[in-house]
């Protein structure tokens, strides 16, 4: 359907453009339009003659335009606890830190946030998600403020409501102190999901069921939230196939290995995305392709937690939807999504498919289109066509890192972080130049410093 004559139109030319439609269709030299918070064309050359109500125009010579990045994991209360337990694996990692992530508040959490989001935003993602687990007793409203922090940063956001209802007194992970009742997890979620969730084409927040892991949840939460969810109508997520250590505690606890533990409980299907997905045989990867069971890889933190290399390769060809991951940031410090296509592409190239694991495009396309697919929001963002909404990044790539590339994905993808001159969300800037226009970084960092702190003193003093 044609944008009204009314709408105001910002114009972009003269970009490379990656599309990464159906047919990778990519440009050259080629021209973007935005009709209010759409698409409204996209083609070769200059932007057809005579539209009204342009409001702005940008010369975007020099730079290669793509989808906005999807992330697909993360844990934004990490912010605050980065830069600990540096050489531990998973179950390591979680005994170690458990104890500080029980104390969080309200105020922590939505500074963990910003920080997050900012550090993503900044980097060309435009549709962030988080899986906020942990809820102690009298902490106050943590998914308000994580999703007041997307909202004001104007990040397009999925909140997976998570939930962890078996503790130490039930021989798993979680301190006594960190966990919900079952009962009080769902009904929790429920509310979540009847104050936030927009089901609409355009929504900018979005509310997942996703009780947190095989080793911290109940069976009967893991069945109870998937019933939950389909009766919502939303989506699904947990972690999933990790490490060897998460496999042989499902084997020992169900007698089964995680995915066939999951299908059993109703937790597979095209509503449901799992993260990591590392140990995954034949037969599970069958599964995921079977039901539609998306994944979010998370290259960078599989590596920080020597989790080790996920079979990508194997269920793309199979028909699995991937998309990518920055997941918690103290497990992959850095907190950039941008840095994950070149990761992605790489660690990938160390297993067995070697150079032919993944290319440029492929990267590119976890990064954008592959994340939509896994959000359930494909028909809506994750390419640039005309329709779909208009978030899209202008990387810059004829700077000293890039110039030397002749193809623009390359330079993306195999060069260093390319910086963003622009990045727009529903048809809204909210970079410029590699700053955010709503956001005060410095002072995000300042309040992040004070409740990393806070935090420590609290943890230390038991």
């Amino acid at each position: 359907m044609a944008a009204p004559s009314a709408a105001q139109r910002i114009v972009i030319e003269n970009a490379a453009i990656a599309t990464v439609d159906a047919n990778d269709t990519e440009y050259a030299s080629g021209h973007l339009v935005v009709a209010d918070n759409r698409i409204e064309s996209i083609g070769a050359g200059k932007a057809p003659e005579g539209l009204e109500n342009v409001v702005r125009r940008i010369d975007a010579t020099g730079h290669l335009v793509t989808p906005g990045l999807v992330n697909t994991h993360h844990h934004f209360y990490q912010w605050i606890t980065r830069g600990l337990a540096t050489d531990h694996n998973l179950f390591n990692w979680l005994v170690a830190l458990y104890p500080t992530w029980s104390r969080i508040d309200e105020s922590m959490v939505r500074v963990a946030a910003q920080g997050s989001l900012a550090m993503m935003a900044r980097g060309g993602v435009t549709t962030a998600m988080d899986h906020h687990y942990v809820y102690p007793k009298n902490s106050g409203d943590l998914s308000g403020a994580i999703i007041g922090a997307a909202s004001d940063m104007g990040v397009r956001f999925t909140l997976a409501r998570g939930s962890m209802d078996m503790s130490e007194k039930d021989g798993f992970l979680p301190p006594d102190f960190a966990v919900e009742s079952t009962e009080g997890a769902l009904a929790a979620t429920e509310e979540t999901v009847k104050k936030f969730h927009d089901a609409s084409f355009d929504a900018m927040t979005q509310v997942a069921v996703a009780p947190c892991s095989p080793f911290s949840i109940s069976t009967q939460l893991l069945k109870q939230g998937a019933e939950l969810a389909r009766r919502l109508g939303v989506r699904m997520h947990t972690h999933g196939s990790e490490t060897v250590e998460e496999e042989k505690f499902c084997h020992e606890l169900f007698g089964m290995g995680p995915t066939d533990y999951f299908e059993s409980t109703g937790f597979l299907g095209e509503d449901v995305w799992m993260a990591h997905c590392v140990h995954m045989n034949d037969s599970d990867i069958a599964a995921f392709a079977r039901t539609g069971t998306g994944v979010a890889h998370c290259p960078s933190s599989n590596a920080r937690l020597a989790a080790g290399i996920a079979r990508v390769p194997d269920m793309l060809k199979a028909g699995v939807p991937v998309g990518l991951g920055v997941d918690g940031t103290a497990s992959n410090e850095s907190g950039e999504l941008h840095t994950e296509l070149r990761n992605a592409l790489l660690i990938n190239r160390l297993g067995a498919h070697r150079e032919a694991a993944l290319n440029a495009r492929q990267a590119l396309r976890l990064g954008t289109y592959g994340g939509a697919q896994v959000l359930g929001r494909a028909d809506n963002i994750g390419s640039l066509e005309a329709g779909k909404l208009a978030d899209f990044v202008l990387w810059k790539i004829d700077g000293l890192g890039h110039s030397s590339i002749a193809d623009p994905v390359t330079a993306i993808v195999f060069g260093a972080a390319a910086p963003v001159t622009a990045s727009f969300v529903n048809g809204k800037q909210i970079v410029e130049n590699n700053r955010l226009l709503f956001a005060d970084e410095e002072q995000i960092a300042r309040d992040a410093r004070a409740e990393a702190q806070r935090l420590a003193r609290i943890t230390a003093q038991g």
